[in-house]
C-alpha cells in the first residue's frame, strides 16, 4: 500500500510524525506538507503562481516540505510519487467536528486525495490553550483506527476525531449546529484597532454526531461524500417544477 501524508499545521508538526510512525507499518509512505502552518485554509489551491518543494529531514521516512496548502501538497505528491492508494491527513492539533469541516485544511487534504480518485482519511486530535496532544500515547488508537478502517475501500472519505482520552470507535455523522458569530473589537499595543471573529454554539450536540461521540470519549469515524447536492430539496423543488407544468 502506497501511503501520501499531509496535513495543514506544517510539515515539522509532531502530529505528522506520529502519523507516519504508524504508518510505516502500514505499507510505503512518503510524507508531503506545507512548509509553514496552513491551518483554516480549507480546500484553497496555488493557482497565480508555481510550486517548490523542498527535501526534509524527519526520522525514519522520506518527507518534503511544500510552499503550499494541504490540497496543494496532495496534488504535488501525486505528481512527484506517481501512484497513491491512500492519503492520511494530519495528525491535527485540534478537533476537526461539525461546521468545522468546511474550513478544515485537514480535511481538504482528505478531499483532494478523494478527488483524484484515491482514498483520504483525516485525523484530528484535541489540544488545550496550553497542552499538545500525547501522541506516543495516541498512537495505538490512530493504529486501531486505520487499521478498522483501511479494509473498506468503498470508504472513498472519512473524517476521525479522537477525544483525549479515546475510548471505542464509533461511525457518527457530522454535528451541524447554528453559532452566534461576533466580531470583537480591541487594540494592539500601538493602539490600533483590530478584530477576533468568536462563535458560541446555540444548541448542544445531538447524540449519533461527531461531536457528540468525542464528548463522550468515543473515537468519532464520519463517512463523507464530495456531492453536496440536497437530494430532498432538488426533488422537492423539481416535483413543484413538474405540478407548476
Amino acid at each position: 500500500m502506497r501511503i501520501l501524508i499531509v496535513n495543514d499545521d506544517g510539515v515539522y508538526s509532531p502530529g505528522i510524525l506520529a502519523l507516519a510512525e504508524v504508518a510505516r507499518d502500514l505499507g510505503d509512505v512518503l510524507v508531503a506538507a506545507p512548509d509553514v502552518e496552513r491551518s483554516s485554509t480549507g480546500h484553497a489551491v496555488t493557482h497565480s503562481r508555481p510550486l517548490t518543494y523542498r527535501r526534509t529531514r524527519l526520522p525514519g521516512v522520506e518527507a518534503y516540505r511544500v510552499d503550499g496548502t494541504p490540497a496543494d501538497c496532495v496534488a504535488l505528491g501525486f505528481s512527484v510519487w506517481g501512484n497513491v492508494d491512500v492519503v492520511l491527513s494530519g495528525i491535527n492539533l485540534g478537533l476537526n467536528l461539525g461546521n468545522s469541516m468546511w474550513h478544515s485544511g485537514t480535511l481538504a487534504g482528505a478531499k483532494q486525495a478523494a478527488l483524484m480518485g484515491a482514498r483520504g482519511i483525516a485525523l484530528s486530535a484535541p489540544i488545550s490553550s496550553s497542552d499538545e496532544p500525547d501522541f506516543s500515547a495516541l498512537k495505538p488508537h490512530v493504529s486501531r483506527a486505520l487499521h478498522a478502517l483501511l479494509p473498506h475501500s468503498e470508504l472513498k472519505l472519512v473524517n476521525v476525531n479522537f477525544p483525549a482520552k479515546p475510548g471505542a470507535l464509533e461511525w457518527t455523522r457530522q454535528s451541524v449546529r447554528h453559532y452566534d458569530g461576533k466580531v470583537v473589537p480591541a487594540k494592539d499595543p500601538m493602539g490600533r484597532t483590530h478584530y477576533w471573529f468568536t462563535v458560541t454554539p446555540l444548541e448542544e450536540a445531538e447524540p449519533g454526531t461527531d461531536r457528540f461521540a468525542v464528548e463522550h470519549g468515543s473515537i468519532s469515524m464520519t463517512p463523507l461524500r464530495l456531492d453536496l447536492t440536497d437530494e430532498a430539496a432538488l426533488v422537492a423543488q423539481l416535483s413543484a417544477l413538474r405540478t407548476a407544468v
